[in-house]
């Protein structure tokens, strides 16, 4: 099984390739020149700033999130993803019944997202996916 990942802007995804092997991002979120500054897909310099990446691996779960949640699930000085915050998120995902989005663990996820002990950090906007195979295919989205 592979993969193929591509990105423009900020924001990342991050992946697990399973339980013992933790979290790794795919691309370190882009940035602009300056403070607030991204890139976009409409923008006339998008091939120089496309990421992309062939992954000729399985992977088993997989969080993508807005440039809002950044500081609270990267470790920014370090370059590296924040494994308790994906450790504690994924096991109700893993635990879900349903085929697609879990509309109970999405309106959770986003009361979570709204909530004020993540208001207080960030006033940028908050979307997160996650999405796993284990121990079917399901994905709960919010924003």
């Amino acid at each position: 099984t592979s993969t193929v990942f591509f990105q423009v802007g900020d924001g990342a995804m991050v992946v697990s390739h399973g339980s013992e092997d933790g979290w790794s991002y795919v691309f370190w979120p882009q940035h602009g020149e300056f403070a607030n500054t991204t890139n976009f897909v409409t923008s006339s310099n998008v091939a120089d700033v496309l990421e992309f990446e062939f992954a000729p691996r399985r992977i088993d779960e997989v969080a993508l999130f807005s440039d809002g949640i950044e500081n609270l699930v990267l470790h920014q000085a370090s370059r590296s993803v924040h494994q308790p915050f994906f450790d504690t998120m994924f096991p109700a995902v893993r635990r879900s019944a349903a085929a697609g989005e879990d509309s109970t663990l999405s309106d959770g996820l986003k009361a979570y997202l709204l909530s004020p002990q993540i208001c207080e950090r960030t006033d940028d906007d908050k979307s997160l996916i996650l999405a796993t195979r284990s121990p079917a295919e399901v994905m709960v989205a919010a924003k």
